[in-house]
């Protein structure tokens, strides 16, 4: 099981932000939305928990599960050593200076 407050710091180590959460876990940001926006433990379709945690243990991520192994006790995560940065789909940005950005805006 994993809590939205896991989520969102397993993000945090990552770096990255919901929409590229939702990326890596094939899932669609107001999906991430909502699981971040959970009361302690996610709720939600096995399917898409599945793929969130397989995301997370893909990209380095480690759940510390209530009464694990931890210095203090708890739930947690923990991001494996030497792995590399988990990698998005490219969304490629529009030119400011296009000549169809310069048309919108007059």
């Amino acid at each position: 099981m994993i809590t939205a407050n896991q989520l969102r710091a397993a993000r945090a180590l990552l770096n990255i932000d919901q929409r590229q959460m939702a990326e890596l876990a094939d899932l669609s940001v107001p999906t991430i939305q909502r699981m971040e926006a959970s009361d302690g433990v996610i709720r939600g379709n096995v399917d898409s928990l599945m793929k969130l945690v397989s995301a997370l243990d893909h990209a380095g991520i480690e759940l510390i599960p209530p009464g694990g192994q931890s210095s203090s006790g708890g739930r947690g995560v923990r991001l494996r050593e030497h792995v590399a940065k988990p990698k998005t789909k490219n969304v490629k940005q529009p030119k400011s200076g296009s000549s169809r950005t310069l048309q919108r805006a007059r």
